[in-house]
């Protein structure tokens, strides 16, 4: 690695590099543990990025871990969209383990703590064990059942095993110091009855380890040399140790990085659930969601999402990003990859009176001009079209480019042309534009000499498909939901979905593939919703063409 690179490390690529150099490690090795209890967010694809990109930067591997030692809150569906989120976002794991798979061994490990009487069984409530830990500035009061001996605590560890107790009757605690400045190490709970049924093992147990307890464990028997966590973790980096001390393993050691929370959005699992319980979205994939599977959905390429990781970085402080960062990077990228095609969402018919009503012409567009090796397609014109109706405007006014009375735009790809004439229906509103086109101005091969400063996207009448299309937009109001007073289901902005059940678009759209991604021309991106059928077409919007957002809110 050059100088220069090693100027941009951030800490923990620095840390790395300098174990490399020292000899500490010959090759690292990561792990991304996620709990299969719900599916991944933004957040989680940092910390994706993070362990698989350091692997890809240094000698290593990084392994994927699932955390599943609660089994009421974990199921199946879970592991499958956590495995399809990091392949989609574009990140391979060596080997796929599960905290389950290392019960067996977590048990013996626990049994061995009770051996060397570091651990003893505790028939006290959780809120009498609460009680017990005592506040930051009061220590805490032993357990009356600390002083229970080895034989004891062996013989009903074992039972709790064998499933003679209730739930939440007994815990496995281990055997520190109830005075300890850092509360999480005053006894904590290493074990706990949960009569639950696995998504793997079945019933098999009925006890299960706590998080603290299964998680440095786990890194150990994977020979986890760098185990990366968020901040929040760094209390809990006391017990990691002590317990992969006392048990006389592998050293893994953790490493905490500060989250980076975007705004106008929530990532506790909880919070999600609940806006997908109580409807308030469709589903975990909503598009307005933060999950993976969500953005997916969307439209946002993966690459966007791992350029949006690696522009915020990693650091020690927590901070917010503005989402209309990850934005910019989906518009930077699907400007160079989205064709360009024509849809018309609220429309207006245009009819050129002096063009043959008979006839069709086949004209050819480009399919992006970011990219020369797109090629062209042809696009079916007639006299009779679709345009938007926010195009005309009944009085001309200064700095107006599209269409009034006596006013000339070009159609793009096509032919530039004058409106003469409009008409109403009986309640009052525009039903339709008359223009003239001028034959010599044809895209491609214009020798009319006449300029003009507006170009306007238009479908043919008689050609258009039809299709729904789903306007997205931030779901809440405010910056922080998740801080605001209250509630934060109170600041759900109730106009983040607006349905256009009838967009007409270009015939080429009727060959759409799920996740190919278009811009419509002047509109924003859009992408094959996967609801779609051969009997009615959805596209959702991926993001707009210019942040608008700002403006709404008056920034």
């Amino acid at each position: 690695m050059s100088d220069s690179s090693t100027e941009s490390l951030n800490f923990i690529e620095e840390i790395i590099e300098n174990d490399l150099k020292t000899g500490k490690y010959s090759q690292i090795i990561t792990r991304f543990p996620p709990e299969p209890n719900g599916y991944l967010h933004l957040g989680h694809a940092s910390s994706i990025c993070l362990n698989f990109g350091l692997t890809k930067t240094f000698p290593g591997y990084t392994n994927l871990r699932f955390d599943d030692t609660n089994p009421s809150t974990e199921e199946t569906e879970y592991v499958d969209s956590i495995k399809e989120d990091i392949k989609w976002l574009g990140f391979e794991w060596k080997h796929e383990f599960y905290a389950s798979d290392y019960f067996d061994m977590l048990y013996d490990f626990a049994v061995k703590l009770i051996k060397n009487n570091l651990a003893y069984v505790d028939d006290s409530t959780s809120e009498e064990i609460a009680i017990m830990k005592g506040s930051p500035v009061q220590p805490g009061t032993d357990s009356p059942y600390r002083t229970r001996s080895v034989e004891e605590n062996l013989d009903l560890f074992s039972r709790m095993k064998a499933g003679e107790f209730a739930d939440g009757s007994r815990t496995l605690r281990a055997k520190i110091d109830m005075k300890h400045t850092n509360m999480l190490m005053r006894d904590p709970v290493l074990y706990r009855i949960k009569k639950a049924h696995h998504h793997r093992t079945g019933d098999k147990w009925c006890i299960y380890p706590m998080y603290d307890f299964a998680h440095g464990q786990s890194d150990s028997i994977e020979n986890i040399s760098h185990s990366i966590c968020t901040m929040e973790f760094i209390p809990h980096r006391e017990l990691y140790d002590w317990l992969i001390e006392k048990l006389e393993i592998y050293p893994s050691h953790q490493y905490e990085f500060a989250r980076r929370n975007v705004n106008y959005t929530v990532t506790s699992k909880r919070k999600l659930l609940q806006l997908v319980t109580d409807n308030y979205v469709e589903s975990w994939d909503d598009p307005r969601m933060p999950t993976i599977s969500g953005l997916r959905r969307r439209g946002y390429p993966p690459s966007a999402i791992r350029n949006f990781c690696e522009r915020i970085g990693i650091g020690k402080r927590e901070n917010l990003v503005d989402i209309g960062l990850l934005e910019f990077f989906v518009r930077e990228d699907l400007n160079k990859s989205a064709s360009r095609v024509m849809a018309v969402l609220e429309p207006i018919q245009l009819t050129i009176s002096n063009y043959p009503s008979e006839q069709t012409e086949l004209l050819p567009i480009e399919n992006n001009p970011e990219d020369e090796a797109s090629g062209q397609r042809e696009v079916p014109f007639s006299n009779k079209l679709w345009i938007e109706r926010e195009d005309f405007k009944e009085v001309m006014e200064k700095k107006w480019f599209r269409l009034a009375p006596g006013a000339m735009v070009r159609l793009k790809g096509a032919y530039i042309v004058k409106c003469t004439d409009f008409k109403k229906d009986i309640q009052g509103n525009i039903s339709e534009i008359i223009c003239e086109y001028i034959p010599e101005s044809k895209s491609g091969s214009d020798t009319s000499g006449i300029n003009v400063k507006g170009t306007i996207h238009w479908v043919s009448q008689i050609h258009a498909a039809t299709a729904e299309v789903r306007l997205y937009d931030r779901l809440f109001k405010v910056e922080n939901p998740a801080a605001e007073e209250g509630d934060f289901l109170d600041y759900i902005n109730h106009d983040s979905l607006q349905i256009i059940s009838k967009a007409y678009i270009e015939p080429s759209l009727l060959d759409a593939e799920l996740g190919q991604a278009f811009q419509f021309i002047r509109k924003g991106y859009f992408v094959l919703d996967k609801n779609s059928n051969s009997d009615k077409l959805i596209f959702n919007r991926t993001v707009t063409l210019k942040d608008n957002w700002a403006k709404v809110q008056g920034k």
